[in-house]
């Protein structure tokens, strides 16, 4: 019975808004089912509402999803109904993270009516220097109350937020998303605390959310609920899409689980395809019940599997039809799911029009796949992904492991239906551990890597991979002078690889420091930004300088690139005459300002420390070596083959006679033609420079 000592909370997780956002057809799915969600809210008049993470589809909704969100929270959840519950916790302890560290309905600023309690998911999880998330912005506005938030990576102590409504005393404990492996690290290392009140703590129910697999995806990929301490009363376990939301004890920790699921099909698996609910969660005392509420706005889906080897009738491999015969069948599978679907939208007029439609099909035994996109372009009108209707698959044999020869070509792909998950640091660590030895990462770790490869694709850092380089690259290089490393190129190997095996062992170090190179990344932004727009500016004034035609003046402030020259001496050297390339002098082009350009190619460039590499490194700390040695004449005869590439328009012997000219500039018998082929190529050997 709803009473003075009844909490009536209204339980949702993984809402996505934002999904699909682009599409012309589901735009406005996840906007519509979450007004849904709201409604119900308002209507059963609950005391709040528990979100259960993964409020927003990606990590930086747009402003229209941004701006559809509060529009709906202002819609809902501003109101006159009074609160009828109080919290007794310290909330600077619970909101410690906020700016304004109270819940958002004791603002005397603000009007609420429903109170909403959210924790973050791995979707919405906090980025950047300052570990913002969307639920920030929400929180900062005074229309969400965000909670569960670590302050550290190595010991988390989890404090509840104490509500009291009448005789009944609720301990809401929440944990946004963490990597998996990372907390079941702290789990098993005895790194977790659940914090319990001092008073009468048998008399609390304890109601605990978190964001993490609940599924097994690998060796610790998950969280076993057998981590979770048996104090616990129930469970509100978010990011699994499947709804399971009636509550289901576990037998070894006494606790119940509760999985709501995702109020929007995200991806076409089974697990999607299960009914949508929402749970209207009564507490009295410690007796709890948990109301199903379906939801009407979600789009229907169906889904069937067909396995073509089982109709050995219909379907002859050999039959040169069979193809035509395979797609005559899918269409009647497609047709009876459109029928299904349209039935039960006559039974709720809000749901939408076009249904999804899924018909996965297991063509193994010899069959040929047809055309999907041809198949599609009959359901352009009448279902909602046209392009992702039908889905072939095929059960691959299993071959026998040779450890000596693995590569990805030889490794056996688990079929579809057994919804097998990659991560991209696992696609990372298997490319680095089957790679041949000349592409292994010598200074780098796999796991460094794959944490900087899955911010760029997760989180669109565009630099993460580059500082993470530039980082480690920065702490080798200081690793190396403090040991006094001799700048031998073996030594240096030997030290370089002794200093990344230690890392490779501290794994708790290794994720510090790809923390501190994705904040320093961050940080440095905009530091970045106004360094290259003086670099542009720069370049812009050498430009015009060099357009002024003041040679001699403005040639040492000039900047230029060495292939670009070439391709300038090549059209002097197409423009000159039969007559004028004999002679060498004019043929590359003789006038003050090309020679000195071809000049400036052979310049050394100043290049910053950070960005040096280990060898620069302990060159620079050498004393600097004549450039009449045979060693830098070596070299600067490479960049002037580099150089020639382009001139493919110029005869071999000319070349030979050019390089001959530069070969014969260093020794004592400098003849008159070889003077003037090397002042017009502007290579001094005799200068400092």
């Amino acid at each position: 019975r709803d009473d003075e000592d009844t909490f009536k909370i209204l339980i949702a997780t993984d809402i996505h808004l934002g999904y699909l956002e682009k599409d012309p057809v589901r735009a406005n799915d996840t906007f519509v089912t979450f007004n849904e969600i709201l409604d119900h809210a308002q209507k059963n008049e609950v005391d709040f509402v528990l979100l259960g993470g993964d409020l927003f589809h990606e990590n930086k909704p747009s402003r229209k999803t941004v701006h559809s969100c509060l529009e709906s929270l202002r819609k809902y959840c501003m109101g006159d109904r009074p609160v009828q519950f109080e919290i007794l916790s310290d909330q600077a302890v619970n909101f410690h993270y906020s700016k304004f560290p109270w819940v958002n309905y004791q603002d005397r600023n603000l009007n609420i009516s429903i109170p909403i309690f959210s924790i973050h998911g791995n979707h919405d999880d906090p980025t950047g220097a300052d570990a913002l998330c969307a639920l920030d912005i929400l929180s900062c506005a005074g229309l969400l109350n965000h909670f569960g938030r670590s302050s550290s990576v190595e010991k988390l102590d989890i404090s509840p937020i104490l509500l009291r409504k009448g005789r009944t005393k609720i301990a809401l404990y929440g944990l946004g998303a963490i990597p998996d492996e990372r907390l079941y690290r702290m789990f098993v290392n005895k790194q977790v605390t659940m914090l319990r009140p001092k008073e009468d703590e048998d008399s609390w129910f304890n109601l605990f959310v978190i964001h993490q697999n609940r599924s097994k995806h690998g060796a610790t990929n998950y969280i076993p609920e057998q981590f979770l301490d048996d104090f616990i009363n129930l469970v509100v376990w978010g990011h699994e899409h499947e709804c399971k939301i009636a509550p289901f004890q576990n037998e070894q920790q006494g606790f119940y689980v509760s999985q709501p699921g995702s109020s929007v099909v995200t991806s076409l698996s089974p697990g999607e395809a299960v009914k949508k609910h929402i749970g209207l969660l009564h507490v009295k005392g410690k007796k709890m019940k948990m109301q199903k509420i379906a939801l009407e706005t979600v789009r229907t889906f169906h889904m069937e599997d067909v396995v073509l080897a089982d109709h050995p009738d219909l379907f002859n491999p050999d039959n040169p039809k069979v193809t035509q015969a395979i797609q005559a069948f899918c269409m009647e599978k497609v047709e009876l799911m459109l029928d299904n679907a349209e039935r039960e939208r006559l039974g709720n007029p809000r749901q939408p029009e076009k249904p999804l439609i899924r018909l996965r099909v297991d063509y193994t035994g010899g069959f040929e796949p047809f055309s999907i996109h041809r198949f599609s372009q009959k359901y352009v009108d009448r279902v909602a992904n046209p392009k992702d209707i039908i889905h072939f698959f095929r059960h691959r044999e299993q071959k026998e492991k040779n450890d000596s020869d693995l590569n990805f070509g030889k490794l056996v792909s688990r079929p579809a239906s057994e919804g097998m998950t990659l991560r991209v640091e696992d696609l990372v660590k298997q490319y680095f551990q089957t790679a041949e030895k000349k592409v292994q990462l010598s200074l780098l770790t796999e796991r460094g890597m794959g944490e900087a490869v899955q911010e760029f694709v997760d989180k669109l850092e565009n630099d993460a991979i580059e500082e993470l380089v530039k980082f480690q690259l920065e702490k080798t290089q200081r690793y190396l002078k403090e040991r006094r490393t001799d700048a031998e190129e073996e030594k240096i190997d030997e030290e370089v690889r002794k200093f990344r095996e230690s890392r490779k062992k501290n794994t708790e170090e290794e994720e510090e420091e790809v923390r501190e190179a994705m904040t320093r990344a961050r940080a440095h932004r905009s530091e970045d930004a106004v360094l290259v727009a003086a670099s542009s500016d720069e370049e812009f004034m050498d430009t015009g300088m060099k357009s002024t035609g003041d040679s001699d003046d403005g040639l040492p402030a000039t900047l230029s690139r060495g292939r670009g020259r070439a391709r300038g001496r090549v059209r002097a050297a197409r423009g000159q005459n039969s007559a004028a390339r004999g002679s060498s002098r004019r043929g590359r082009g003789s006038t003050s300002q090309e020679s000195a350009t071809s000049s400036r190619t052979y310049k050394p460039v100043s290049v910053p420390a950070k960005n040096m590499s280990i060898m620069d490194a302990f060159k620079s700390l050498k004393p600097t070596a004549s450039l009449n040695s045979s060693k830098s004449f070596s070299e600067d005869i490479i960049d002037d083959d580099s150089d020639l590439e382009d001139i493919y328009t110029v005869p071999s012997s000319k070349v030979n006679q050019r390089l001959v000219c530069l070969r014969l500039s260093t020794t004592s018998s400098l003849s008159k033609r070889g003077s003037q082929s090397q002042t017009s190529r502007g290579v001094d050997f005799e200068s400092d420079e």
